[in-house]
């Protein structure tokens, strides 16, 4: 979701960069909302099944908190075609986005968009049986308070999923024949350094054990499993995962300069050639390896 405390970042330019980053990882969102799914099929007196679909009568309202350019509102609208889906976020140049892709998967009329900024308008987004939040809680500065204030838009025995860290992306060998081998563990170290940085200039930055589960469970809320899911794409890779690698690369470029050496920012360069074939839209080596993890927890608040 874009974030007014992160106002370095232009969330609608990289708009279409978003909805390429995404569906790389489609078969993972599939099966991570088929699992949210079972989680809310119900039976009449309220115990959940994870068998077969109630969850027409079960899940009405369905809010994407942070849902950028739609992706993953679309998904729960196939996954709950009974449900209204509220696709929240700040920018609207990506509600657009959403609109325009749930107008391609006849979902008009199914996926609802609503521009709000987070915390700030989050009572103004009324109550959902599911509610989704991808890599949004971690740009606000206080995320208890955060995960405290969404557990509050739950009805009864509904799921709030929230989707943070997992596995940072692999994408090359150790060695590349370019600069010194290591590169990538060296980018995963920078872009420690550089997260902790920008969490520490948010307003309110509050820090916090990140135990997603016990963190739910303060925020009142019953923990109902965490599960990851893995998006494997193996070289030699198809072009929309090399021009995802590419724009992942040029911002890490942009991001990571403060925290790495000359040789490494001119490794980077050489692998954002467009034409070299040592570049990563020609490497033969080049492979796209991550996992989300989605982490749940039911409102049992009468």
């Amino acid at each position: 979701m874009s974030n007014p405390h992160t106002a370095d970042v232009d969330w609608e330019a990289l708009g279409a960069a978003l909805e390429c980053e995404a569906e790389q990882h489609l078969p993972a969102l599939e099966a991570a909302t088929e699992w949210l799914r079972r989680l809310l099929v119900t039976d009449p007196a309220g115990d959940p099944l994870g068998a077969e679909p109630a969850v027409g009568s079960a899940v009405t309202r369905v809010l994407d908190i942070g849902s950028g350019p739609g992706v993953i509102s679309c998904l729960l609208a196939h996954r709950f075609p009974g449900a209204e889906i509220v696709a929240v976020d700040q920018a609207p140049g990506l509600l657009d986005r959403t609109r325009a892709r749930a107008a391609r998967q006849d979902l008009t009329g199914k996926v609802a968009t609503q521009q709000a900024a987070l915390p700030e308008d989050l009572d103004s987004l009324g109550t959902a049986e599911l509610i989704w939040t991808s890599h949004a809680v971690h740009h606000l500065g206080d995320q208890q308070a955060a995960l405290d204030s969404l557990s509050t838009r739950l009805r009864p025995g509904g799921v709030l999923a929230v989707a943070e860290r997992g596995l940072t992306a692999r994408f090359l060998p150790r060695d590349i024949g370019i600069g010194r081998p290591g590169l990538q563990a060296r980018l995963d170290a920078a872009a420690e350094e550089s997260f902790t940085a920008m969490r520490t200039a948010l307003p309110g930055s509050t820090s916090t054990v990140e135990d997603w589960p016990a963190m739910l469970s303060h925020a009142g809320l019953v923990p109902t499993g965490t599960r990851t899911f893995l998006t494997d794409h193996p070289a030699p890779l198809a072009l929309p995962a090399r021009e995802h690698l590419h724009n992942h690369l040029t911002r890490l470029r942009h991001q990571l300069a403060p925290y790495l050496d000359e040789e490494d920012l001119t490794t980077l360069d050489h692998l954002l050639h467009g034409d070299a074939c040592t570049g990563i839209l020609w490497r033969p080596d080049a492979f796209f390896l991550t996992a989300t993890t989605i982490h749940t927890a039911r409102s049992c608040t009468p």
